[in-house]
């Protein structure tokens, strides 16, 4: 059988695209998953998101060692299951700045402009909380805040003020600058991931297949037409499928660059030392690889917060209260409130994130977010200190032609002085935060991480210490007209007919802030764009 379209990925932008294309009952789509079903309880429950990485639904990829911070390989997750990245991430909602898309739009992508994709964020969304020129009420994905916060996320935004910081009820509508709640992709205290919103309730479709725990071994690409693809599943070690329309890629920022130049495109140079015949030269797959850092300030608590959640048998009745009631801390993201601000007040927007945690983190510098390990038995209250606007660039590049091997992924993180020097403002800034009145009054001892921040210099040591991403990978197939352009701004892949890549890859610059909506805009946007045949 052939297909009209082959979706290889079913995380964020897979599933978008499988519901919008497969809507049109004259077409056959097929979306292809190298990850299972997304079965797995902790999926469904915001709370127990730090219990998914490092399983079988997560990549469980691992940079190279990064010289800017002793030499420290970072952990980069990536969602190996229906929902993809979706289905195992925080679930904040943010859209990034008016002048990101801009940007995209001034690179030489038209269509890009902030005024021309606000459509596409409001078409997903039917949003619980606003309802006004900038969000939706229609759409398949439900966005709400916290329904049951906790009194410190109000502390928080209350000593934001404190820090001058401006309030913002919603940093996703006229102005993003400010503290407010953040806004999430959960419904009924449930993940609403993509799989969730947009495939599942499509699944009856007589036109769509999904194919799980299948993988793209390469796209076939013959006379400069994507006519199909190999895959491998765990009855076949090969078979072809071939497709009459297009090929679309949103495998994201890692395993897309990986997908095309297994298939023979990308750098001449990088495909020749792994032995694969050179099909088409881009030089920019796999380049301009880009990525949010962050660094970690907590306190210890006077009363009880998450981290009292973390005992096991206050988890176990949290869990009870949950699936029996659809009540109780787990309907949360460990996640409550954010802040966006600049470090120079001539910036066009902000270049720092806070993300406000009721936990305090261990002060052993076993930072991740995503790890339980991470975070310290005795209560307390952090914030998360975020480089959104990155100046450093770095790769993915094939480490084998096998393509069961993980690639190579260098982010290059802290490769500028601006980048440190940002990030060492973000972390002094969050400090003042945590100290201002709001906050002291929840906290006792002043600050515990970093252990010590008598100095830039110890600060400075703190961050190469603890530093980590914030698992928000893009750029490797960015679209554009220049040299190093892989796709054009209808996401055709340059000179290669019938394919497209439409993920986080193709943002030619990071978005500023979490990137998973913006992803689903993209898609959005791109089925759009196939369904008019531009």
């Amino acid at each position: 059988m052939s297909y009209d379209y082959i979706i290889i990925g079913a995380g964020s932008a897979g599933c978008v695209l499988a519901n919008r294309l497969s809507a049109d009952a004259t077409k056959n789509v097929l979306l292809i998953e190298a990850g299972g079903p997304d079965h797995k309880m902790e999926i469904h429950i915001p709370g127990a998101y730090t219990k998914l990485n490092r399983t079988a639904v997560d990549w469980q990829f691992w940079s190279e060692p990064q010289p800017e911070i002793d030499h420290r390989k970072l952990y980069i997750p990536r969602g190996k299951t229906l929902g993809g990245s979706s289905s195992t991430n925080a679930m904040a909602y943010v859209r990034g700045n008016k002048a990101d898309f801009d940007e995209w739009a001034a690179l030489g992508n038209e269509g890009w402009n902030y005024e021309s994709i606000l459509p596409y964020f409001k078409k997903s969304e039917t949003n619980l909380d606003f309802d006004d020129a900038y969000h939706g009420q229609d759409g398949p994905l439900c966005i709400t805040r916290s329904q049951q916060p906790s009194p410190y996320a109000e502390a928080f935004i209350a000593a934001c003020e404190e820090a001058g910081i401006p309030r913002n009820n919603d940093y996703n509508g006229a102005e993003q600058e400010g503290a407010g709640l953040l806004q999430f992709t959960i419904k009924n205290n449930r993940r609403h991931s993509t799989a969730a919103a947009f495939l599942k309730p499509v699944l009856k479709r007589s036109n769509l297949t999904v194919k799980t725990k299948t993988l793209v071994k390469r796209v076939i690409i013959e006379n400069g037409q994507a006519v199909g693809v190999e895959v491998q599943t765990s009855y076949t070690n090969s078979e072809r499928i071939n497709c009459s329309g297009e090929v679309i890629l949103t495998a994201g920022a890692i395993q897309s660059p990986q997908l095309l130049m297994l298939s023979g495109v990308g750098d001449p140079v990088e495909l020749k030392r792994v032995g694969i015949d050179v099909l088409q030269a881009l030089p920019g797959v796999g380049k301009n690889l880009q990525d949010h850092v962050w660094s970690g300030v907590t306190a210890k608590a006077n009363r009880p917060t998450g981290n009292s959640l973390l005992k096991p048998w206050n988890m176990q009745k949290a869990i009870l209260q949950h699936l029996i009631f659809r009540k109780g801390p787990l309907g949360n993201s460990p996640l409550e409130a954010n802040a966006f601000i600049k470090s120079d007040p001539m910036l066009n927007r902000p270049d720092i994130q806070f993300h406000f945690v009721p936990l305090g983190i261990a002060p052993d510098y076993s930072t991740d977010i995503y790890d339980l390990r991470t975070y310290s038995r005795t209560d307390g209250l952090g914030i998360l200190a975020i480089l959104i606007r990155p100046e450093s660039r770095g790769y993915v590049q094939l480490k084998t032609a096998n393509p069961k091997d993980a690639p190579v992924i260098n982010p290059n993180v802290l490769s500028t002085k601006r980048d440190q020097d940002t990030l060492l403002y973000a972390v002094k800034k969050s400090m003042e935060v945590v100290t201002a009145p709001s906050l002291r009054q929840y906290t006792e001892g002043g600050i515990d991480f970093p252990v010590n921040s008598d100095s830039d210099e110890a600060l400075m040591t703190h961050i190469r210490k603890s530093l980590e991403t914030l698992y928000h990978p893009v750029g490797t197939c960015k679209m554009g007209m220049d040299p190093m352009a892989v796709t054009d701004a209808s996401l055709r892949v340059h000179k290669i007919k019938g394919l497209r890549v439409a993920d986080a890859s193709v943002m030619p610059t990071i978005v500023s802030g979490n990137t998973n909506a913006a992803v689903i805009m993209i898609a959005e946007k791109a089925a759009d764009l196939i369904l008019t045949g531009n």
